[in-house]
Order: structure tokens, then sequence, then C-alpha cells
């Protein structure tokens, strides 16, 4: 079917903070969150600020590759 088309798509964003402190992001949990965004609304990388439990305060999430 039309897979490749459809206008809303799955993100995952990653915490920005985390990932700049921490250079093992195996060992070391980095937080994540999985949103959904519309692709003709927003085509650039979509960032919000998030709860990390990792650094224990709001901070900016960013979209990541999969």
């Amino acid at each position: 079917m039309a897979r490749g088309k459809d206008a809303r798509v799955t993100v995952v964003l990653e915490c920005t903070n985390c990932v700049r402190n921490r250079v093992k992001k195996e060992s070391m949990g980095i937080s994540r969150y999985i949103t959904q965004k519309n692709r003709h609304n927003t085509p650039s990388r979509l960032e919000l600020r998030k709860f990390c439990p990792s650094c224990y305060k709001h901070t900016i999430h960013g979209e990541i590759k999969k």
C-alpha cells in the first residue's frame, strides 16, 4: 500500500543534554520518547521540552534517526 506517503510518521525524541555529557549511550540510560508528527506541517526536526529522568529536570529532546 502507500506506506511511504503517509502524512503522520513516528519519531523518536532523545535528550540532547544526556547525549552531550555522556560518552557511552548503551551503558548510561538516555531518556527517549516516542511520538508522532505530521510530515507536511513540520518538515524540520522536532524539538520538545520533556522531563529527563537521568538529569532529573526538563530538557530539550530532539528528533533522532531510527
